[in-house]
């Protein structure tokens, strides 16, 4: 039994001895796991703080390769964009030309109306597409013809008044004999004194008055209309300003000006060829006071005859 007992307190010493160095264990244990932890991230951090520099340094060339590649594609779409406003520029340039284009062409057919013509005159409307002008001839071609009823004798207006007439057509072209041609005469008058002359042209730029009374009051400065007569010519139309040459001749200054000559009027002008005959009143009442005044002779005649019955 005394062999017993002496082991008992060892053994209890041992396990105490164990529970300590259990206990001691553990905790150095835990020690230990929390300084390699801070040991860890110290060095990661040492390794950080030394990699740094050469990682700023290695990223310089893919940054730089970044930069240059996003300029690129900047480049290109900038490349790309001036190339669509070019073409849209263009696009537009051709637009406003167009529109520019129109523009006058409206100014001049409004200004060609502003001349003052009969409403019931029809009239075609063309454009001069040659001058076929010379020493001999003073001619332009304007690009109208049969096809739209223009003939030969009719007037041709501008925006300014009389060119002209037509001596000649074509399907789709009429020759305009200018007033300023050696063969071109016209009937005219002159305002305000409405004295009548023949406007004759002889090849220069300002047409001749023939035809004038000698003690015609005609003074620089009036106002030449054709006259109508010869009813080929509508009466009315502006043809020009009487003017006085260096020898005292009197000339007309015409509105119209063959350097700017460009959409012309065609007047399809009907000389009235038919009159429809009426008996004046006057002749309705001279028949009718004879066949009362016979009636009431008659009556009158009866009556004397009845009383010396």
């Amino acid at each position: 039994m005394e062999p017993n007992r002496t082991a008992l307190p060892f053994r209890e010493f041992s396990h105490r001895i164990s529970l300590i160095f259990m206990l001691t264990l553990a905790a150095a244990l835990l020690l230990l796991g929390r300084a390699e932890t801070y040991v860890f991230d110290r060095a990661r951090q040492v390794v950080t703080d030394l990699a740094a520099p050469l990682l700023e340094i290695a990223s310089r060339p893919v940054a730089a390769a970044r930069r240059v590649i996003e300029r690129t594609d900047e480049y290109a779409y900038v490349f790309d964009e001036n190339e669509r406003l070019r073409a849209e520029n263009a696009r537009l340039l051709e637009w406003k030309e167009e529109a520019l284009r129109l523009q006058a062409k409206l100014a001049r057919y409004e200004a060609l109306l502003n001349v003052q013509v009969d409403q019931s005159i029809e009239y075609v409307s063309g454009r001069v597409v040659s001058d076929s002008g010379g020493p001999f001839i003073d001619t332009v071609l304007v690009n109208v013809g049969s096809e739209k009823g223009v003939r030969s004798g009719l007037a041709v207006i501008d925006s300014d008044g009389l060119i002209g007439r037509v001596v000649a057509t074509g399907p789709k072209a009429s020759r305009v004999l200018l007033l300023t041609d050696l063969n071109s005469r016209v009937p005219v008058v002159v305002e305000p004194s409405q004295y009548k002359a023949i406007l004759a042209g002889d090849n220069t730029s300002w047409p001749k008055l023939e035809y004038l009374p000698v003690q015609s009051a005609v003074s620089v400065g009036d106002r030449v209309v054709t006259s109508g007569d010869g009813g080929l010519i509508p009466a009315g139309l502006p043809v020009g300003l009487v003017i006085q040459t260096s020898s005292g001749e009197l000339r007309v200054q015409t509105f119209s000006d063959r350097g700017r000559l460009d959409f012309v009027r065609v007047l399809q002008y009907e000389f009235p060829s038919e009159v429809k005959l009426q008996d004046p009143p006057s002749m309705l009442r001279d028949d009718a006071a004879p066949a009362g005044a016979g009636a009431s002779d008659a009556a009158a005649s009866g009556g004397q005859r009845a009383g010396v019955e």
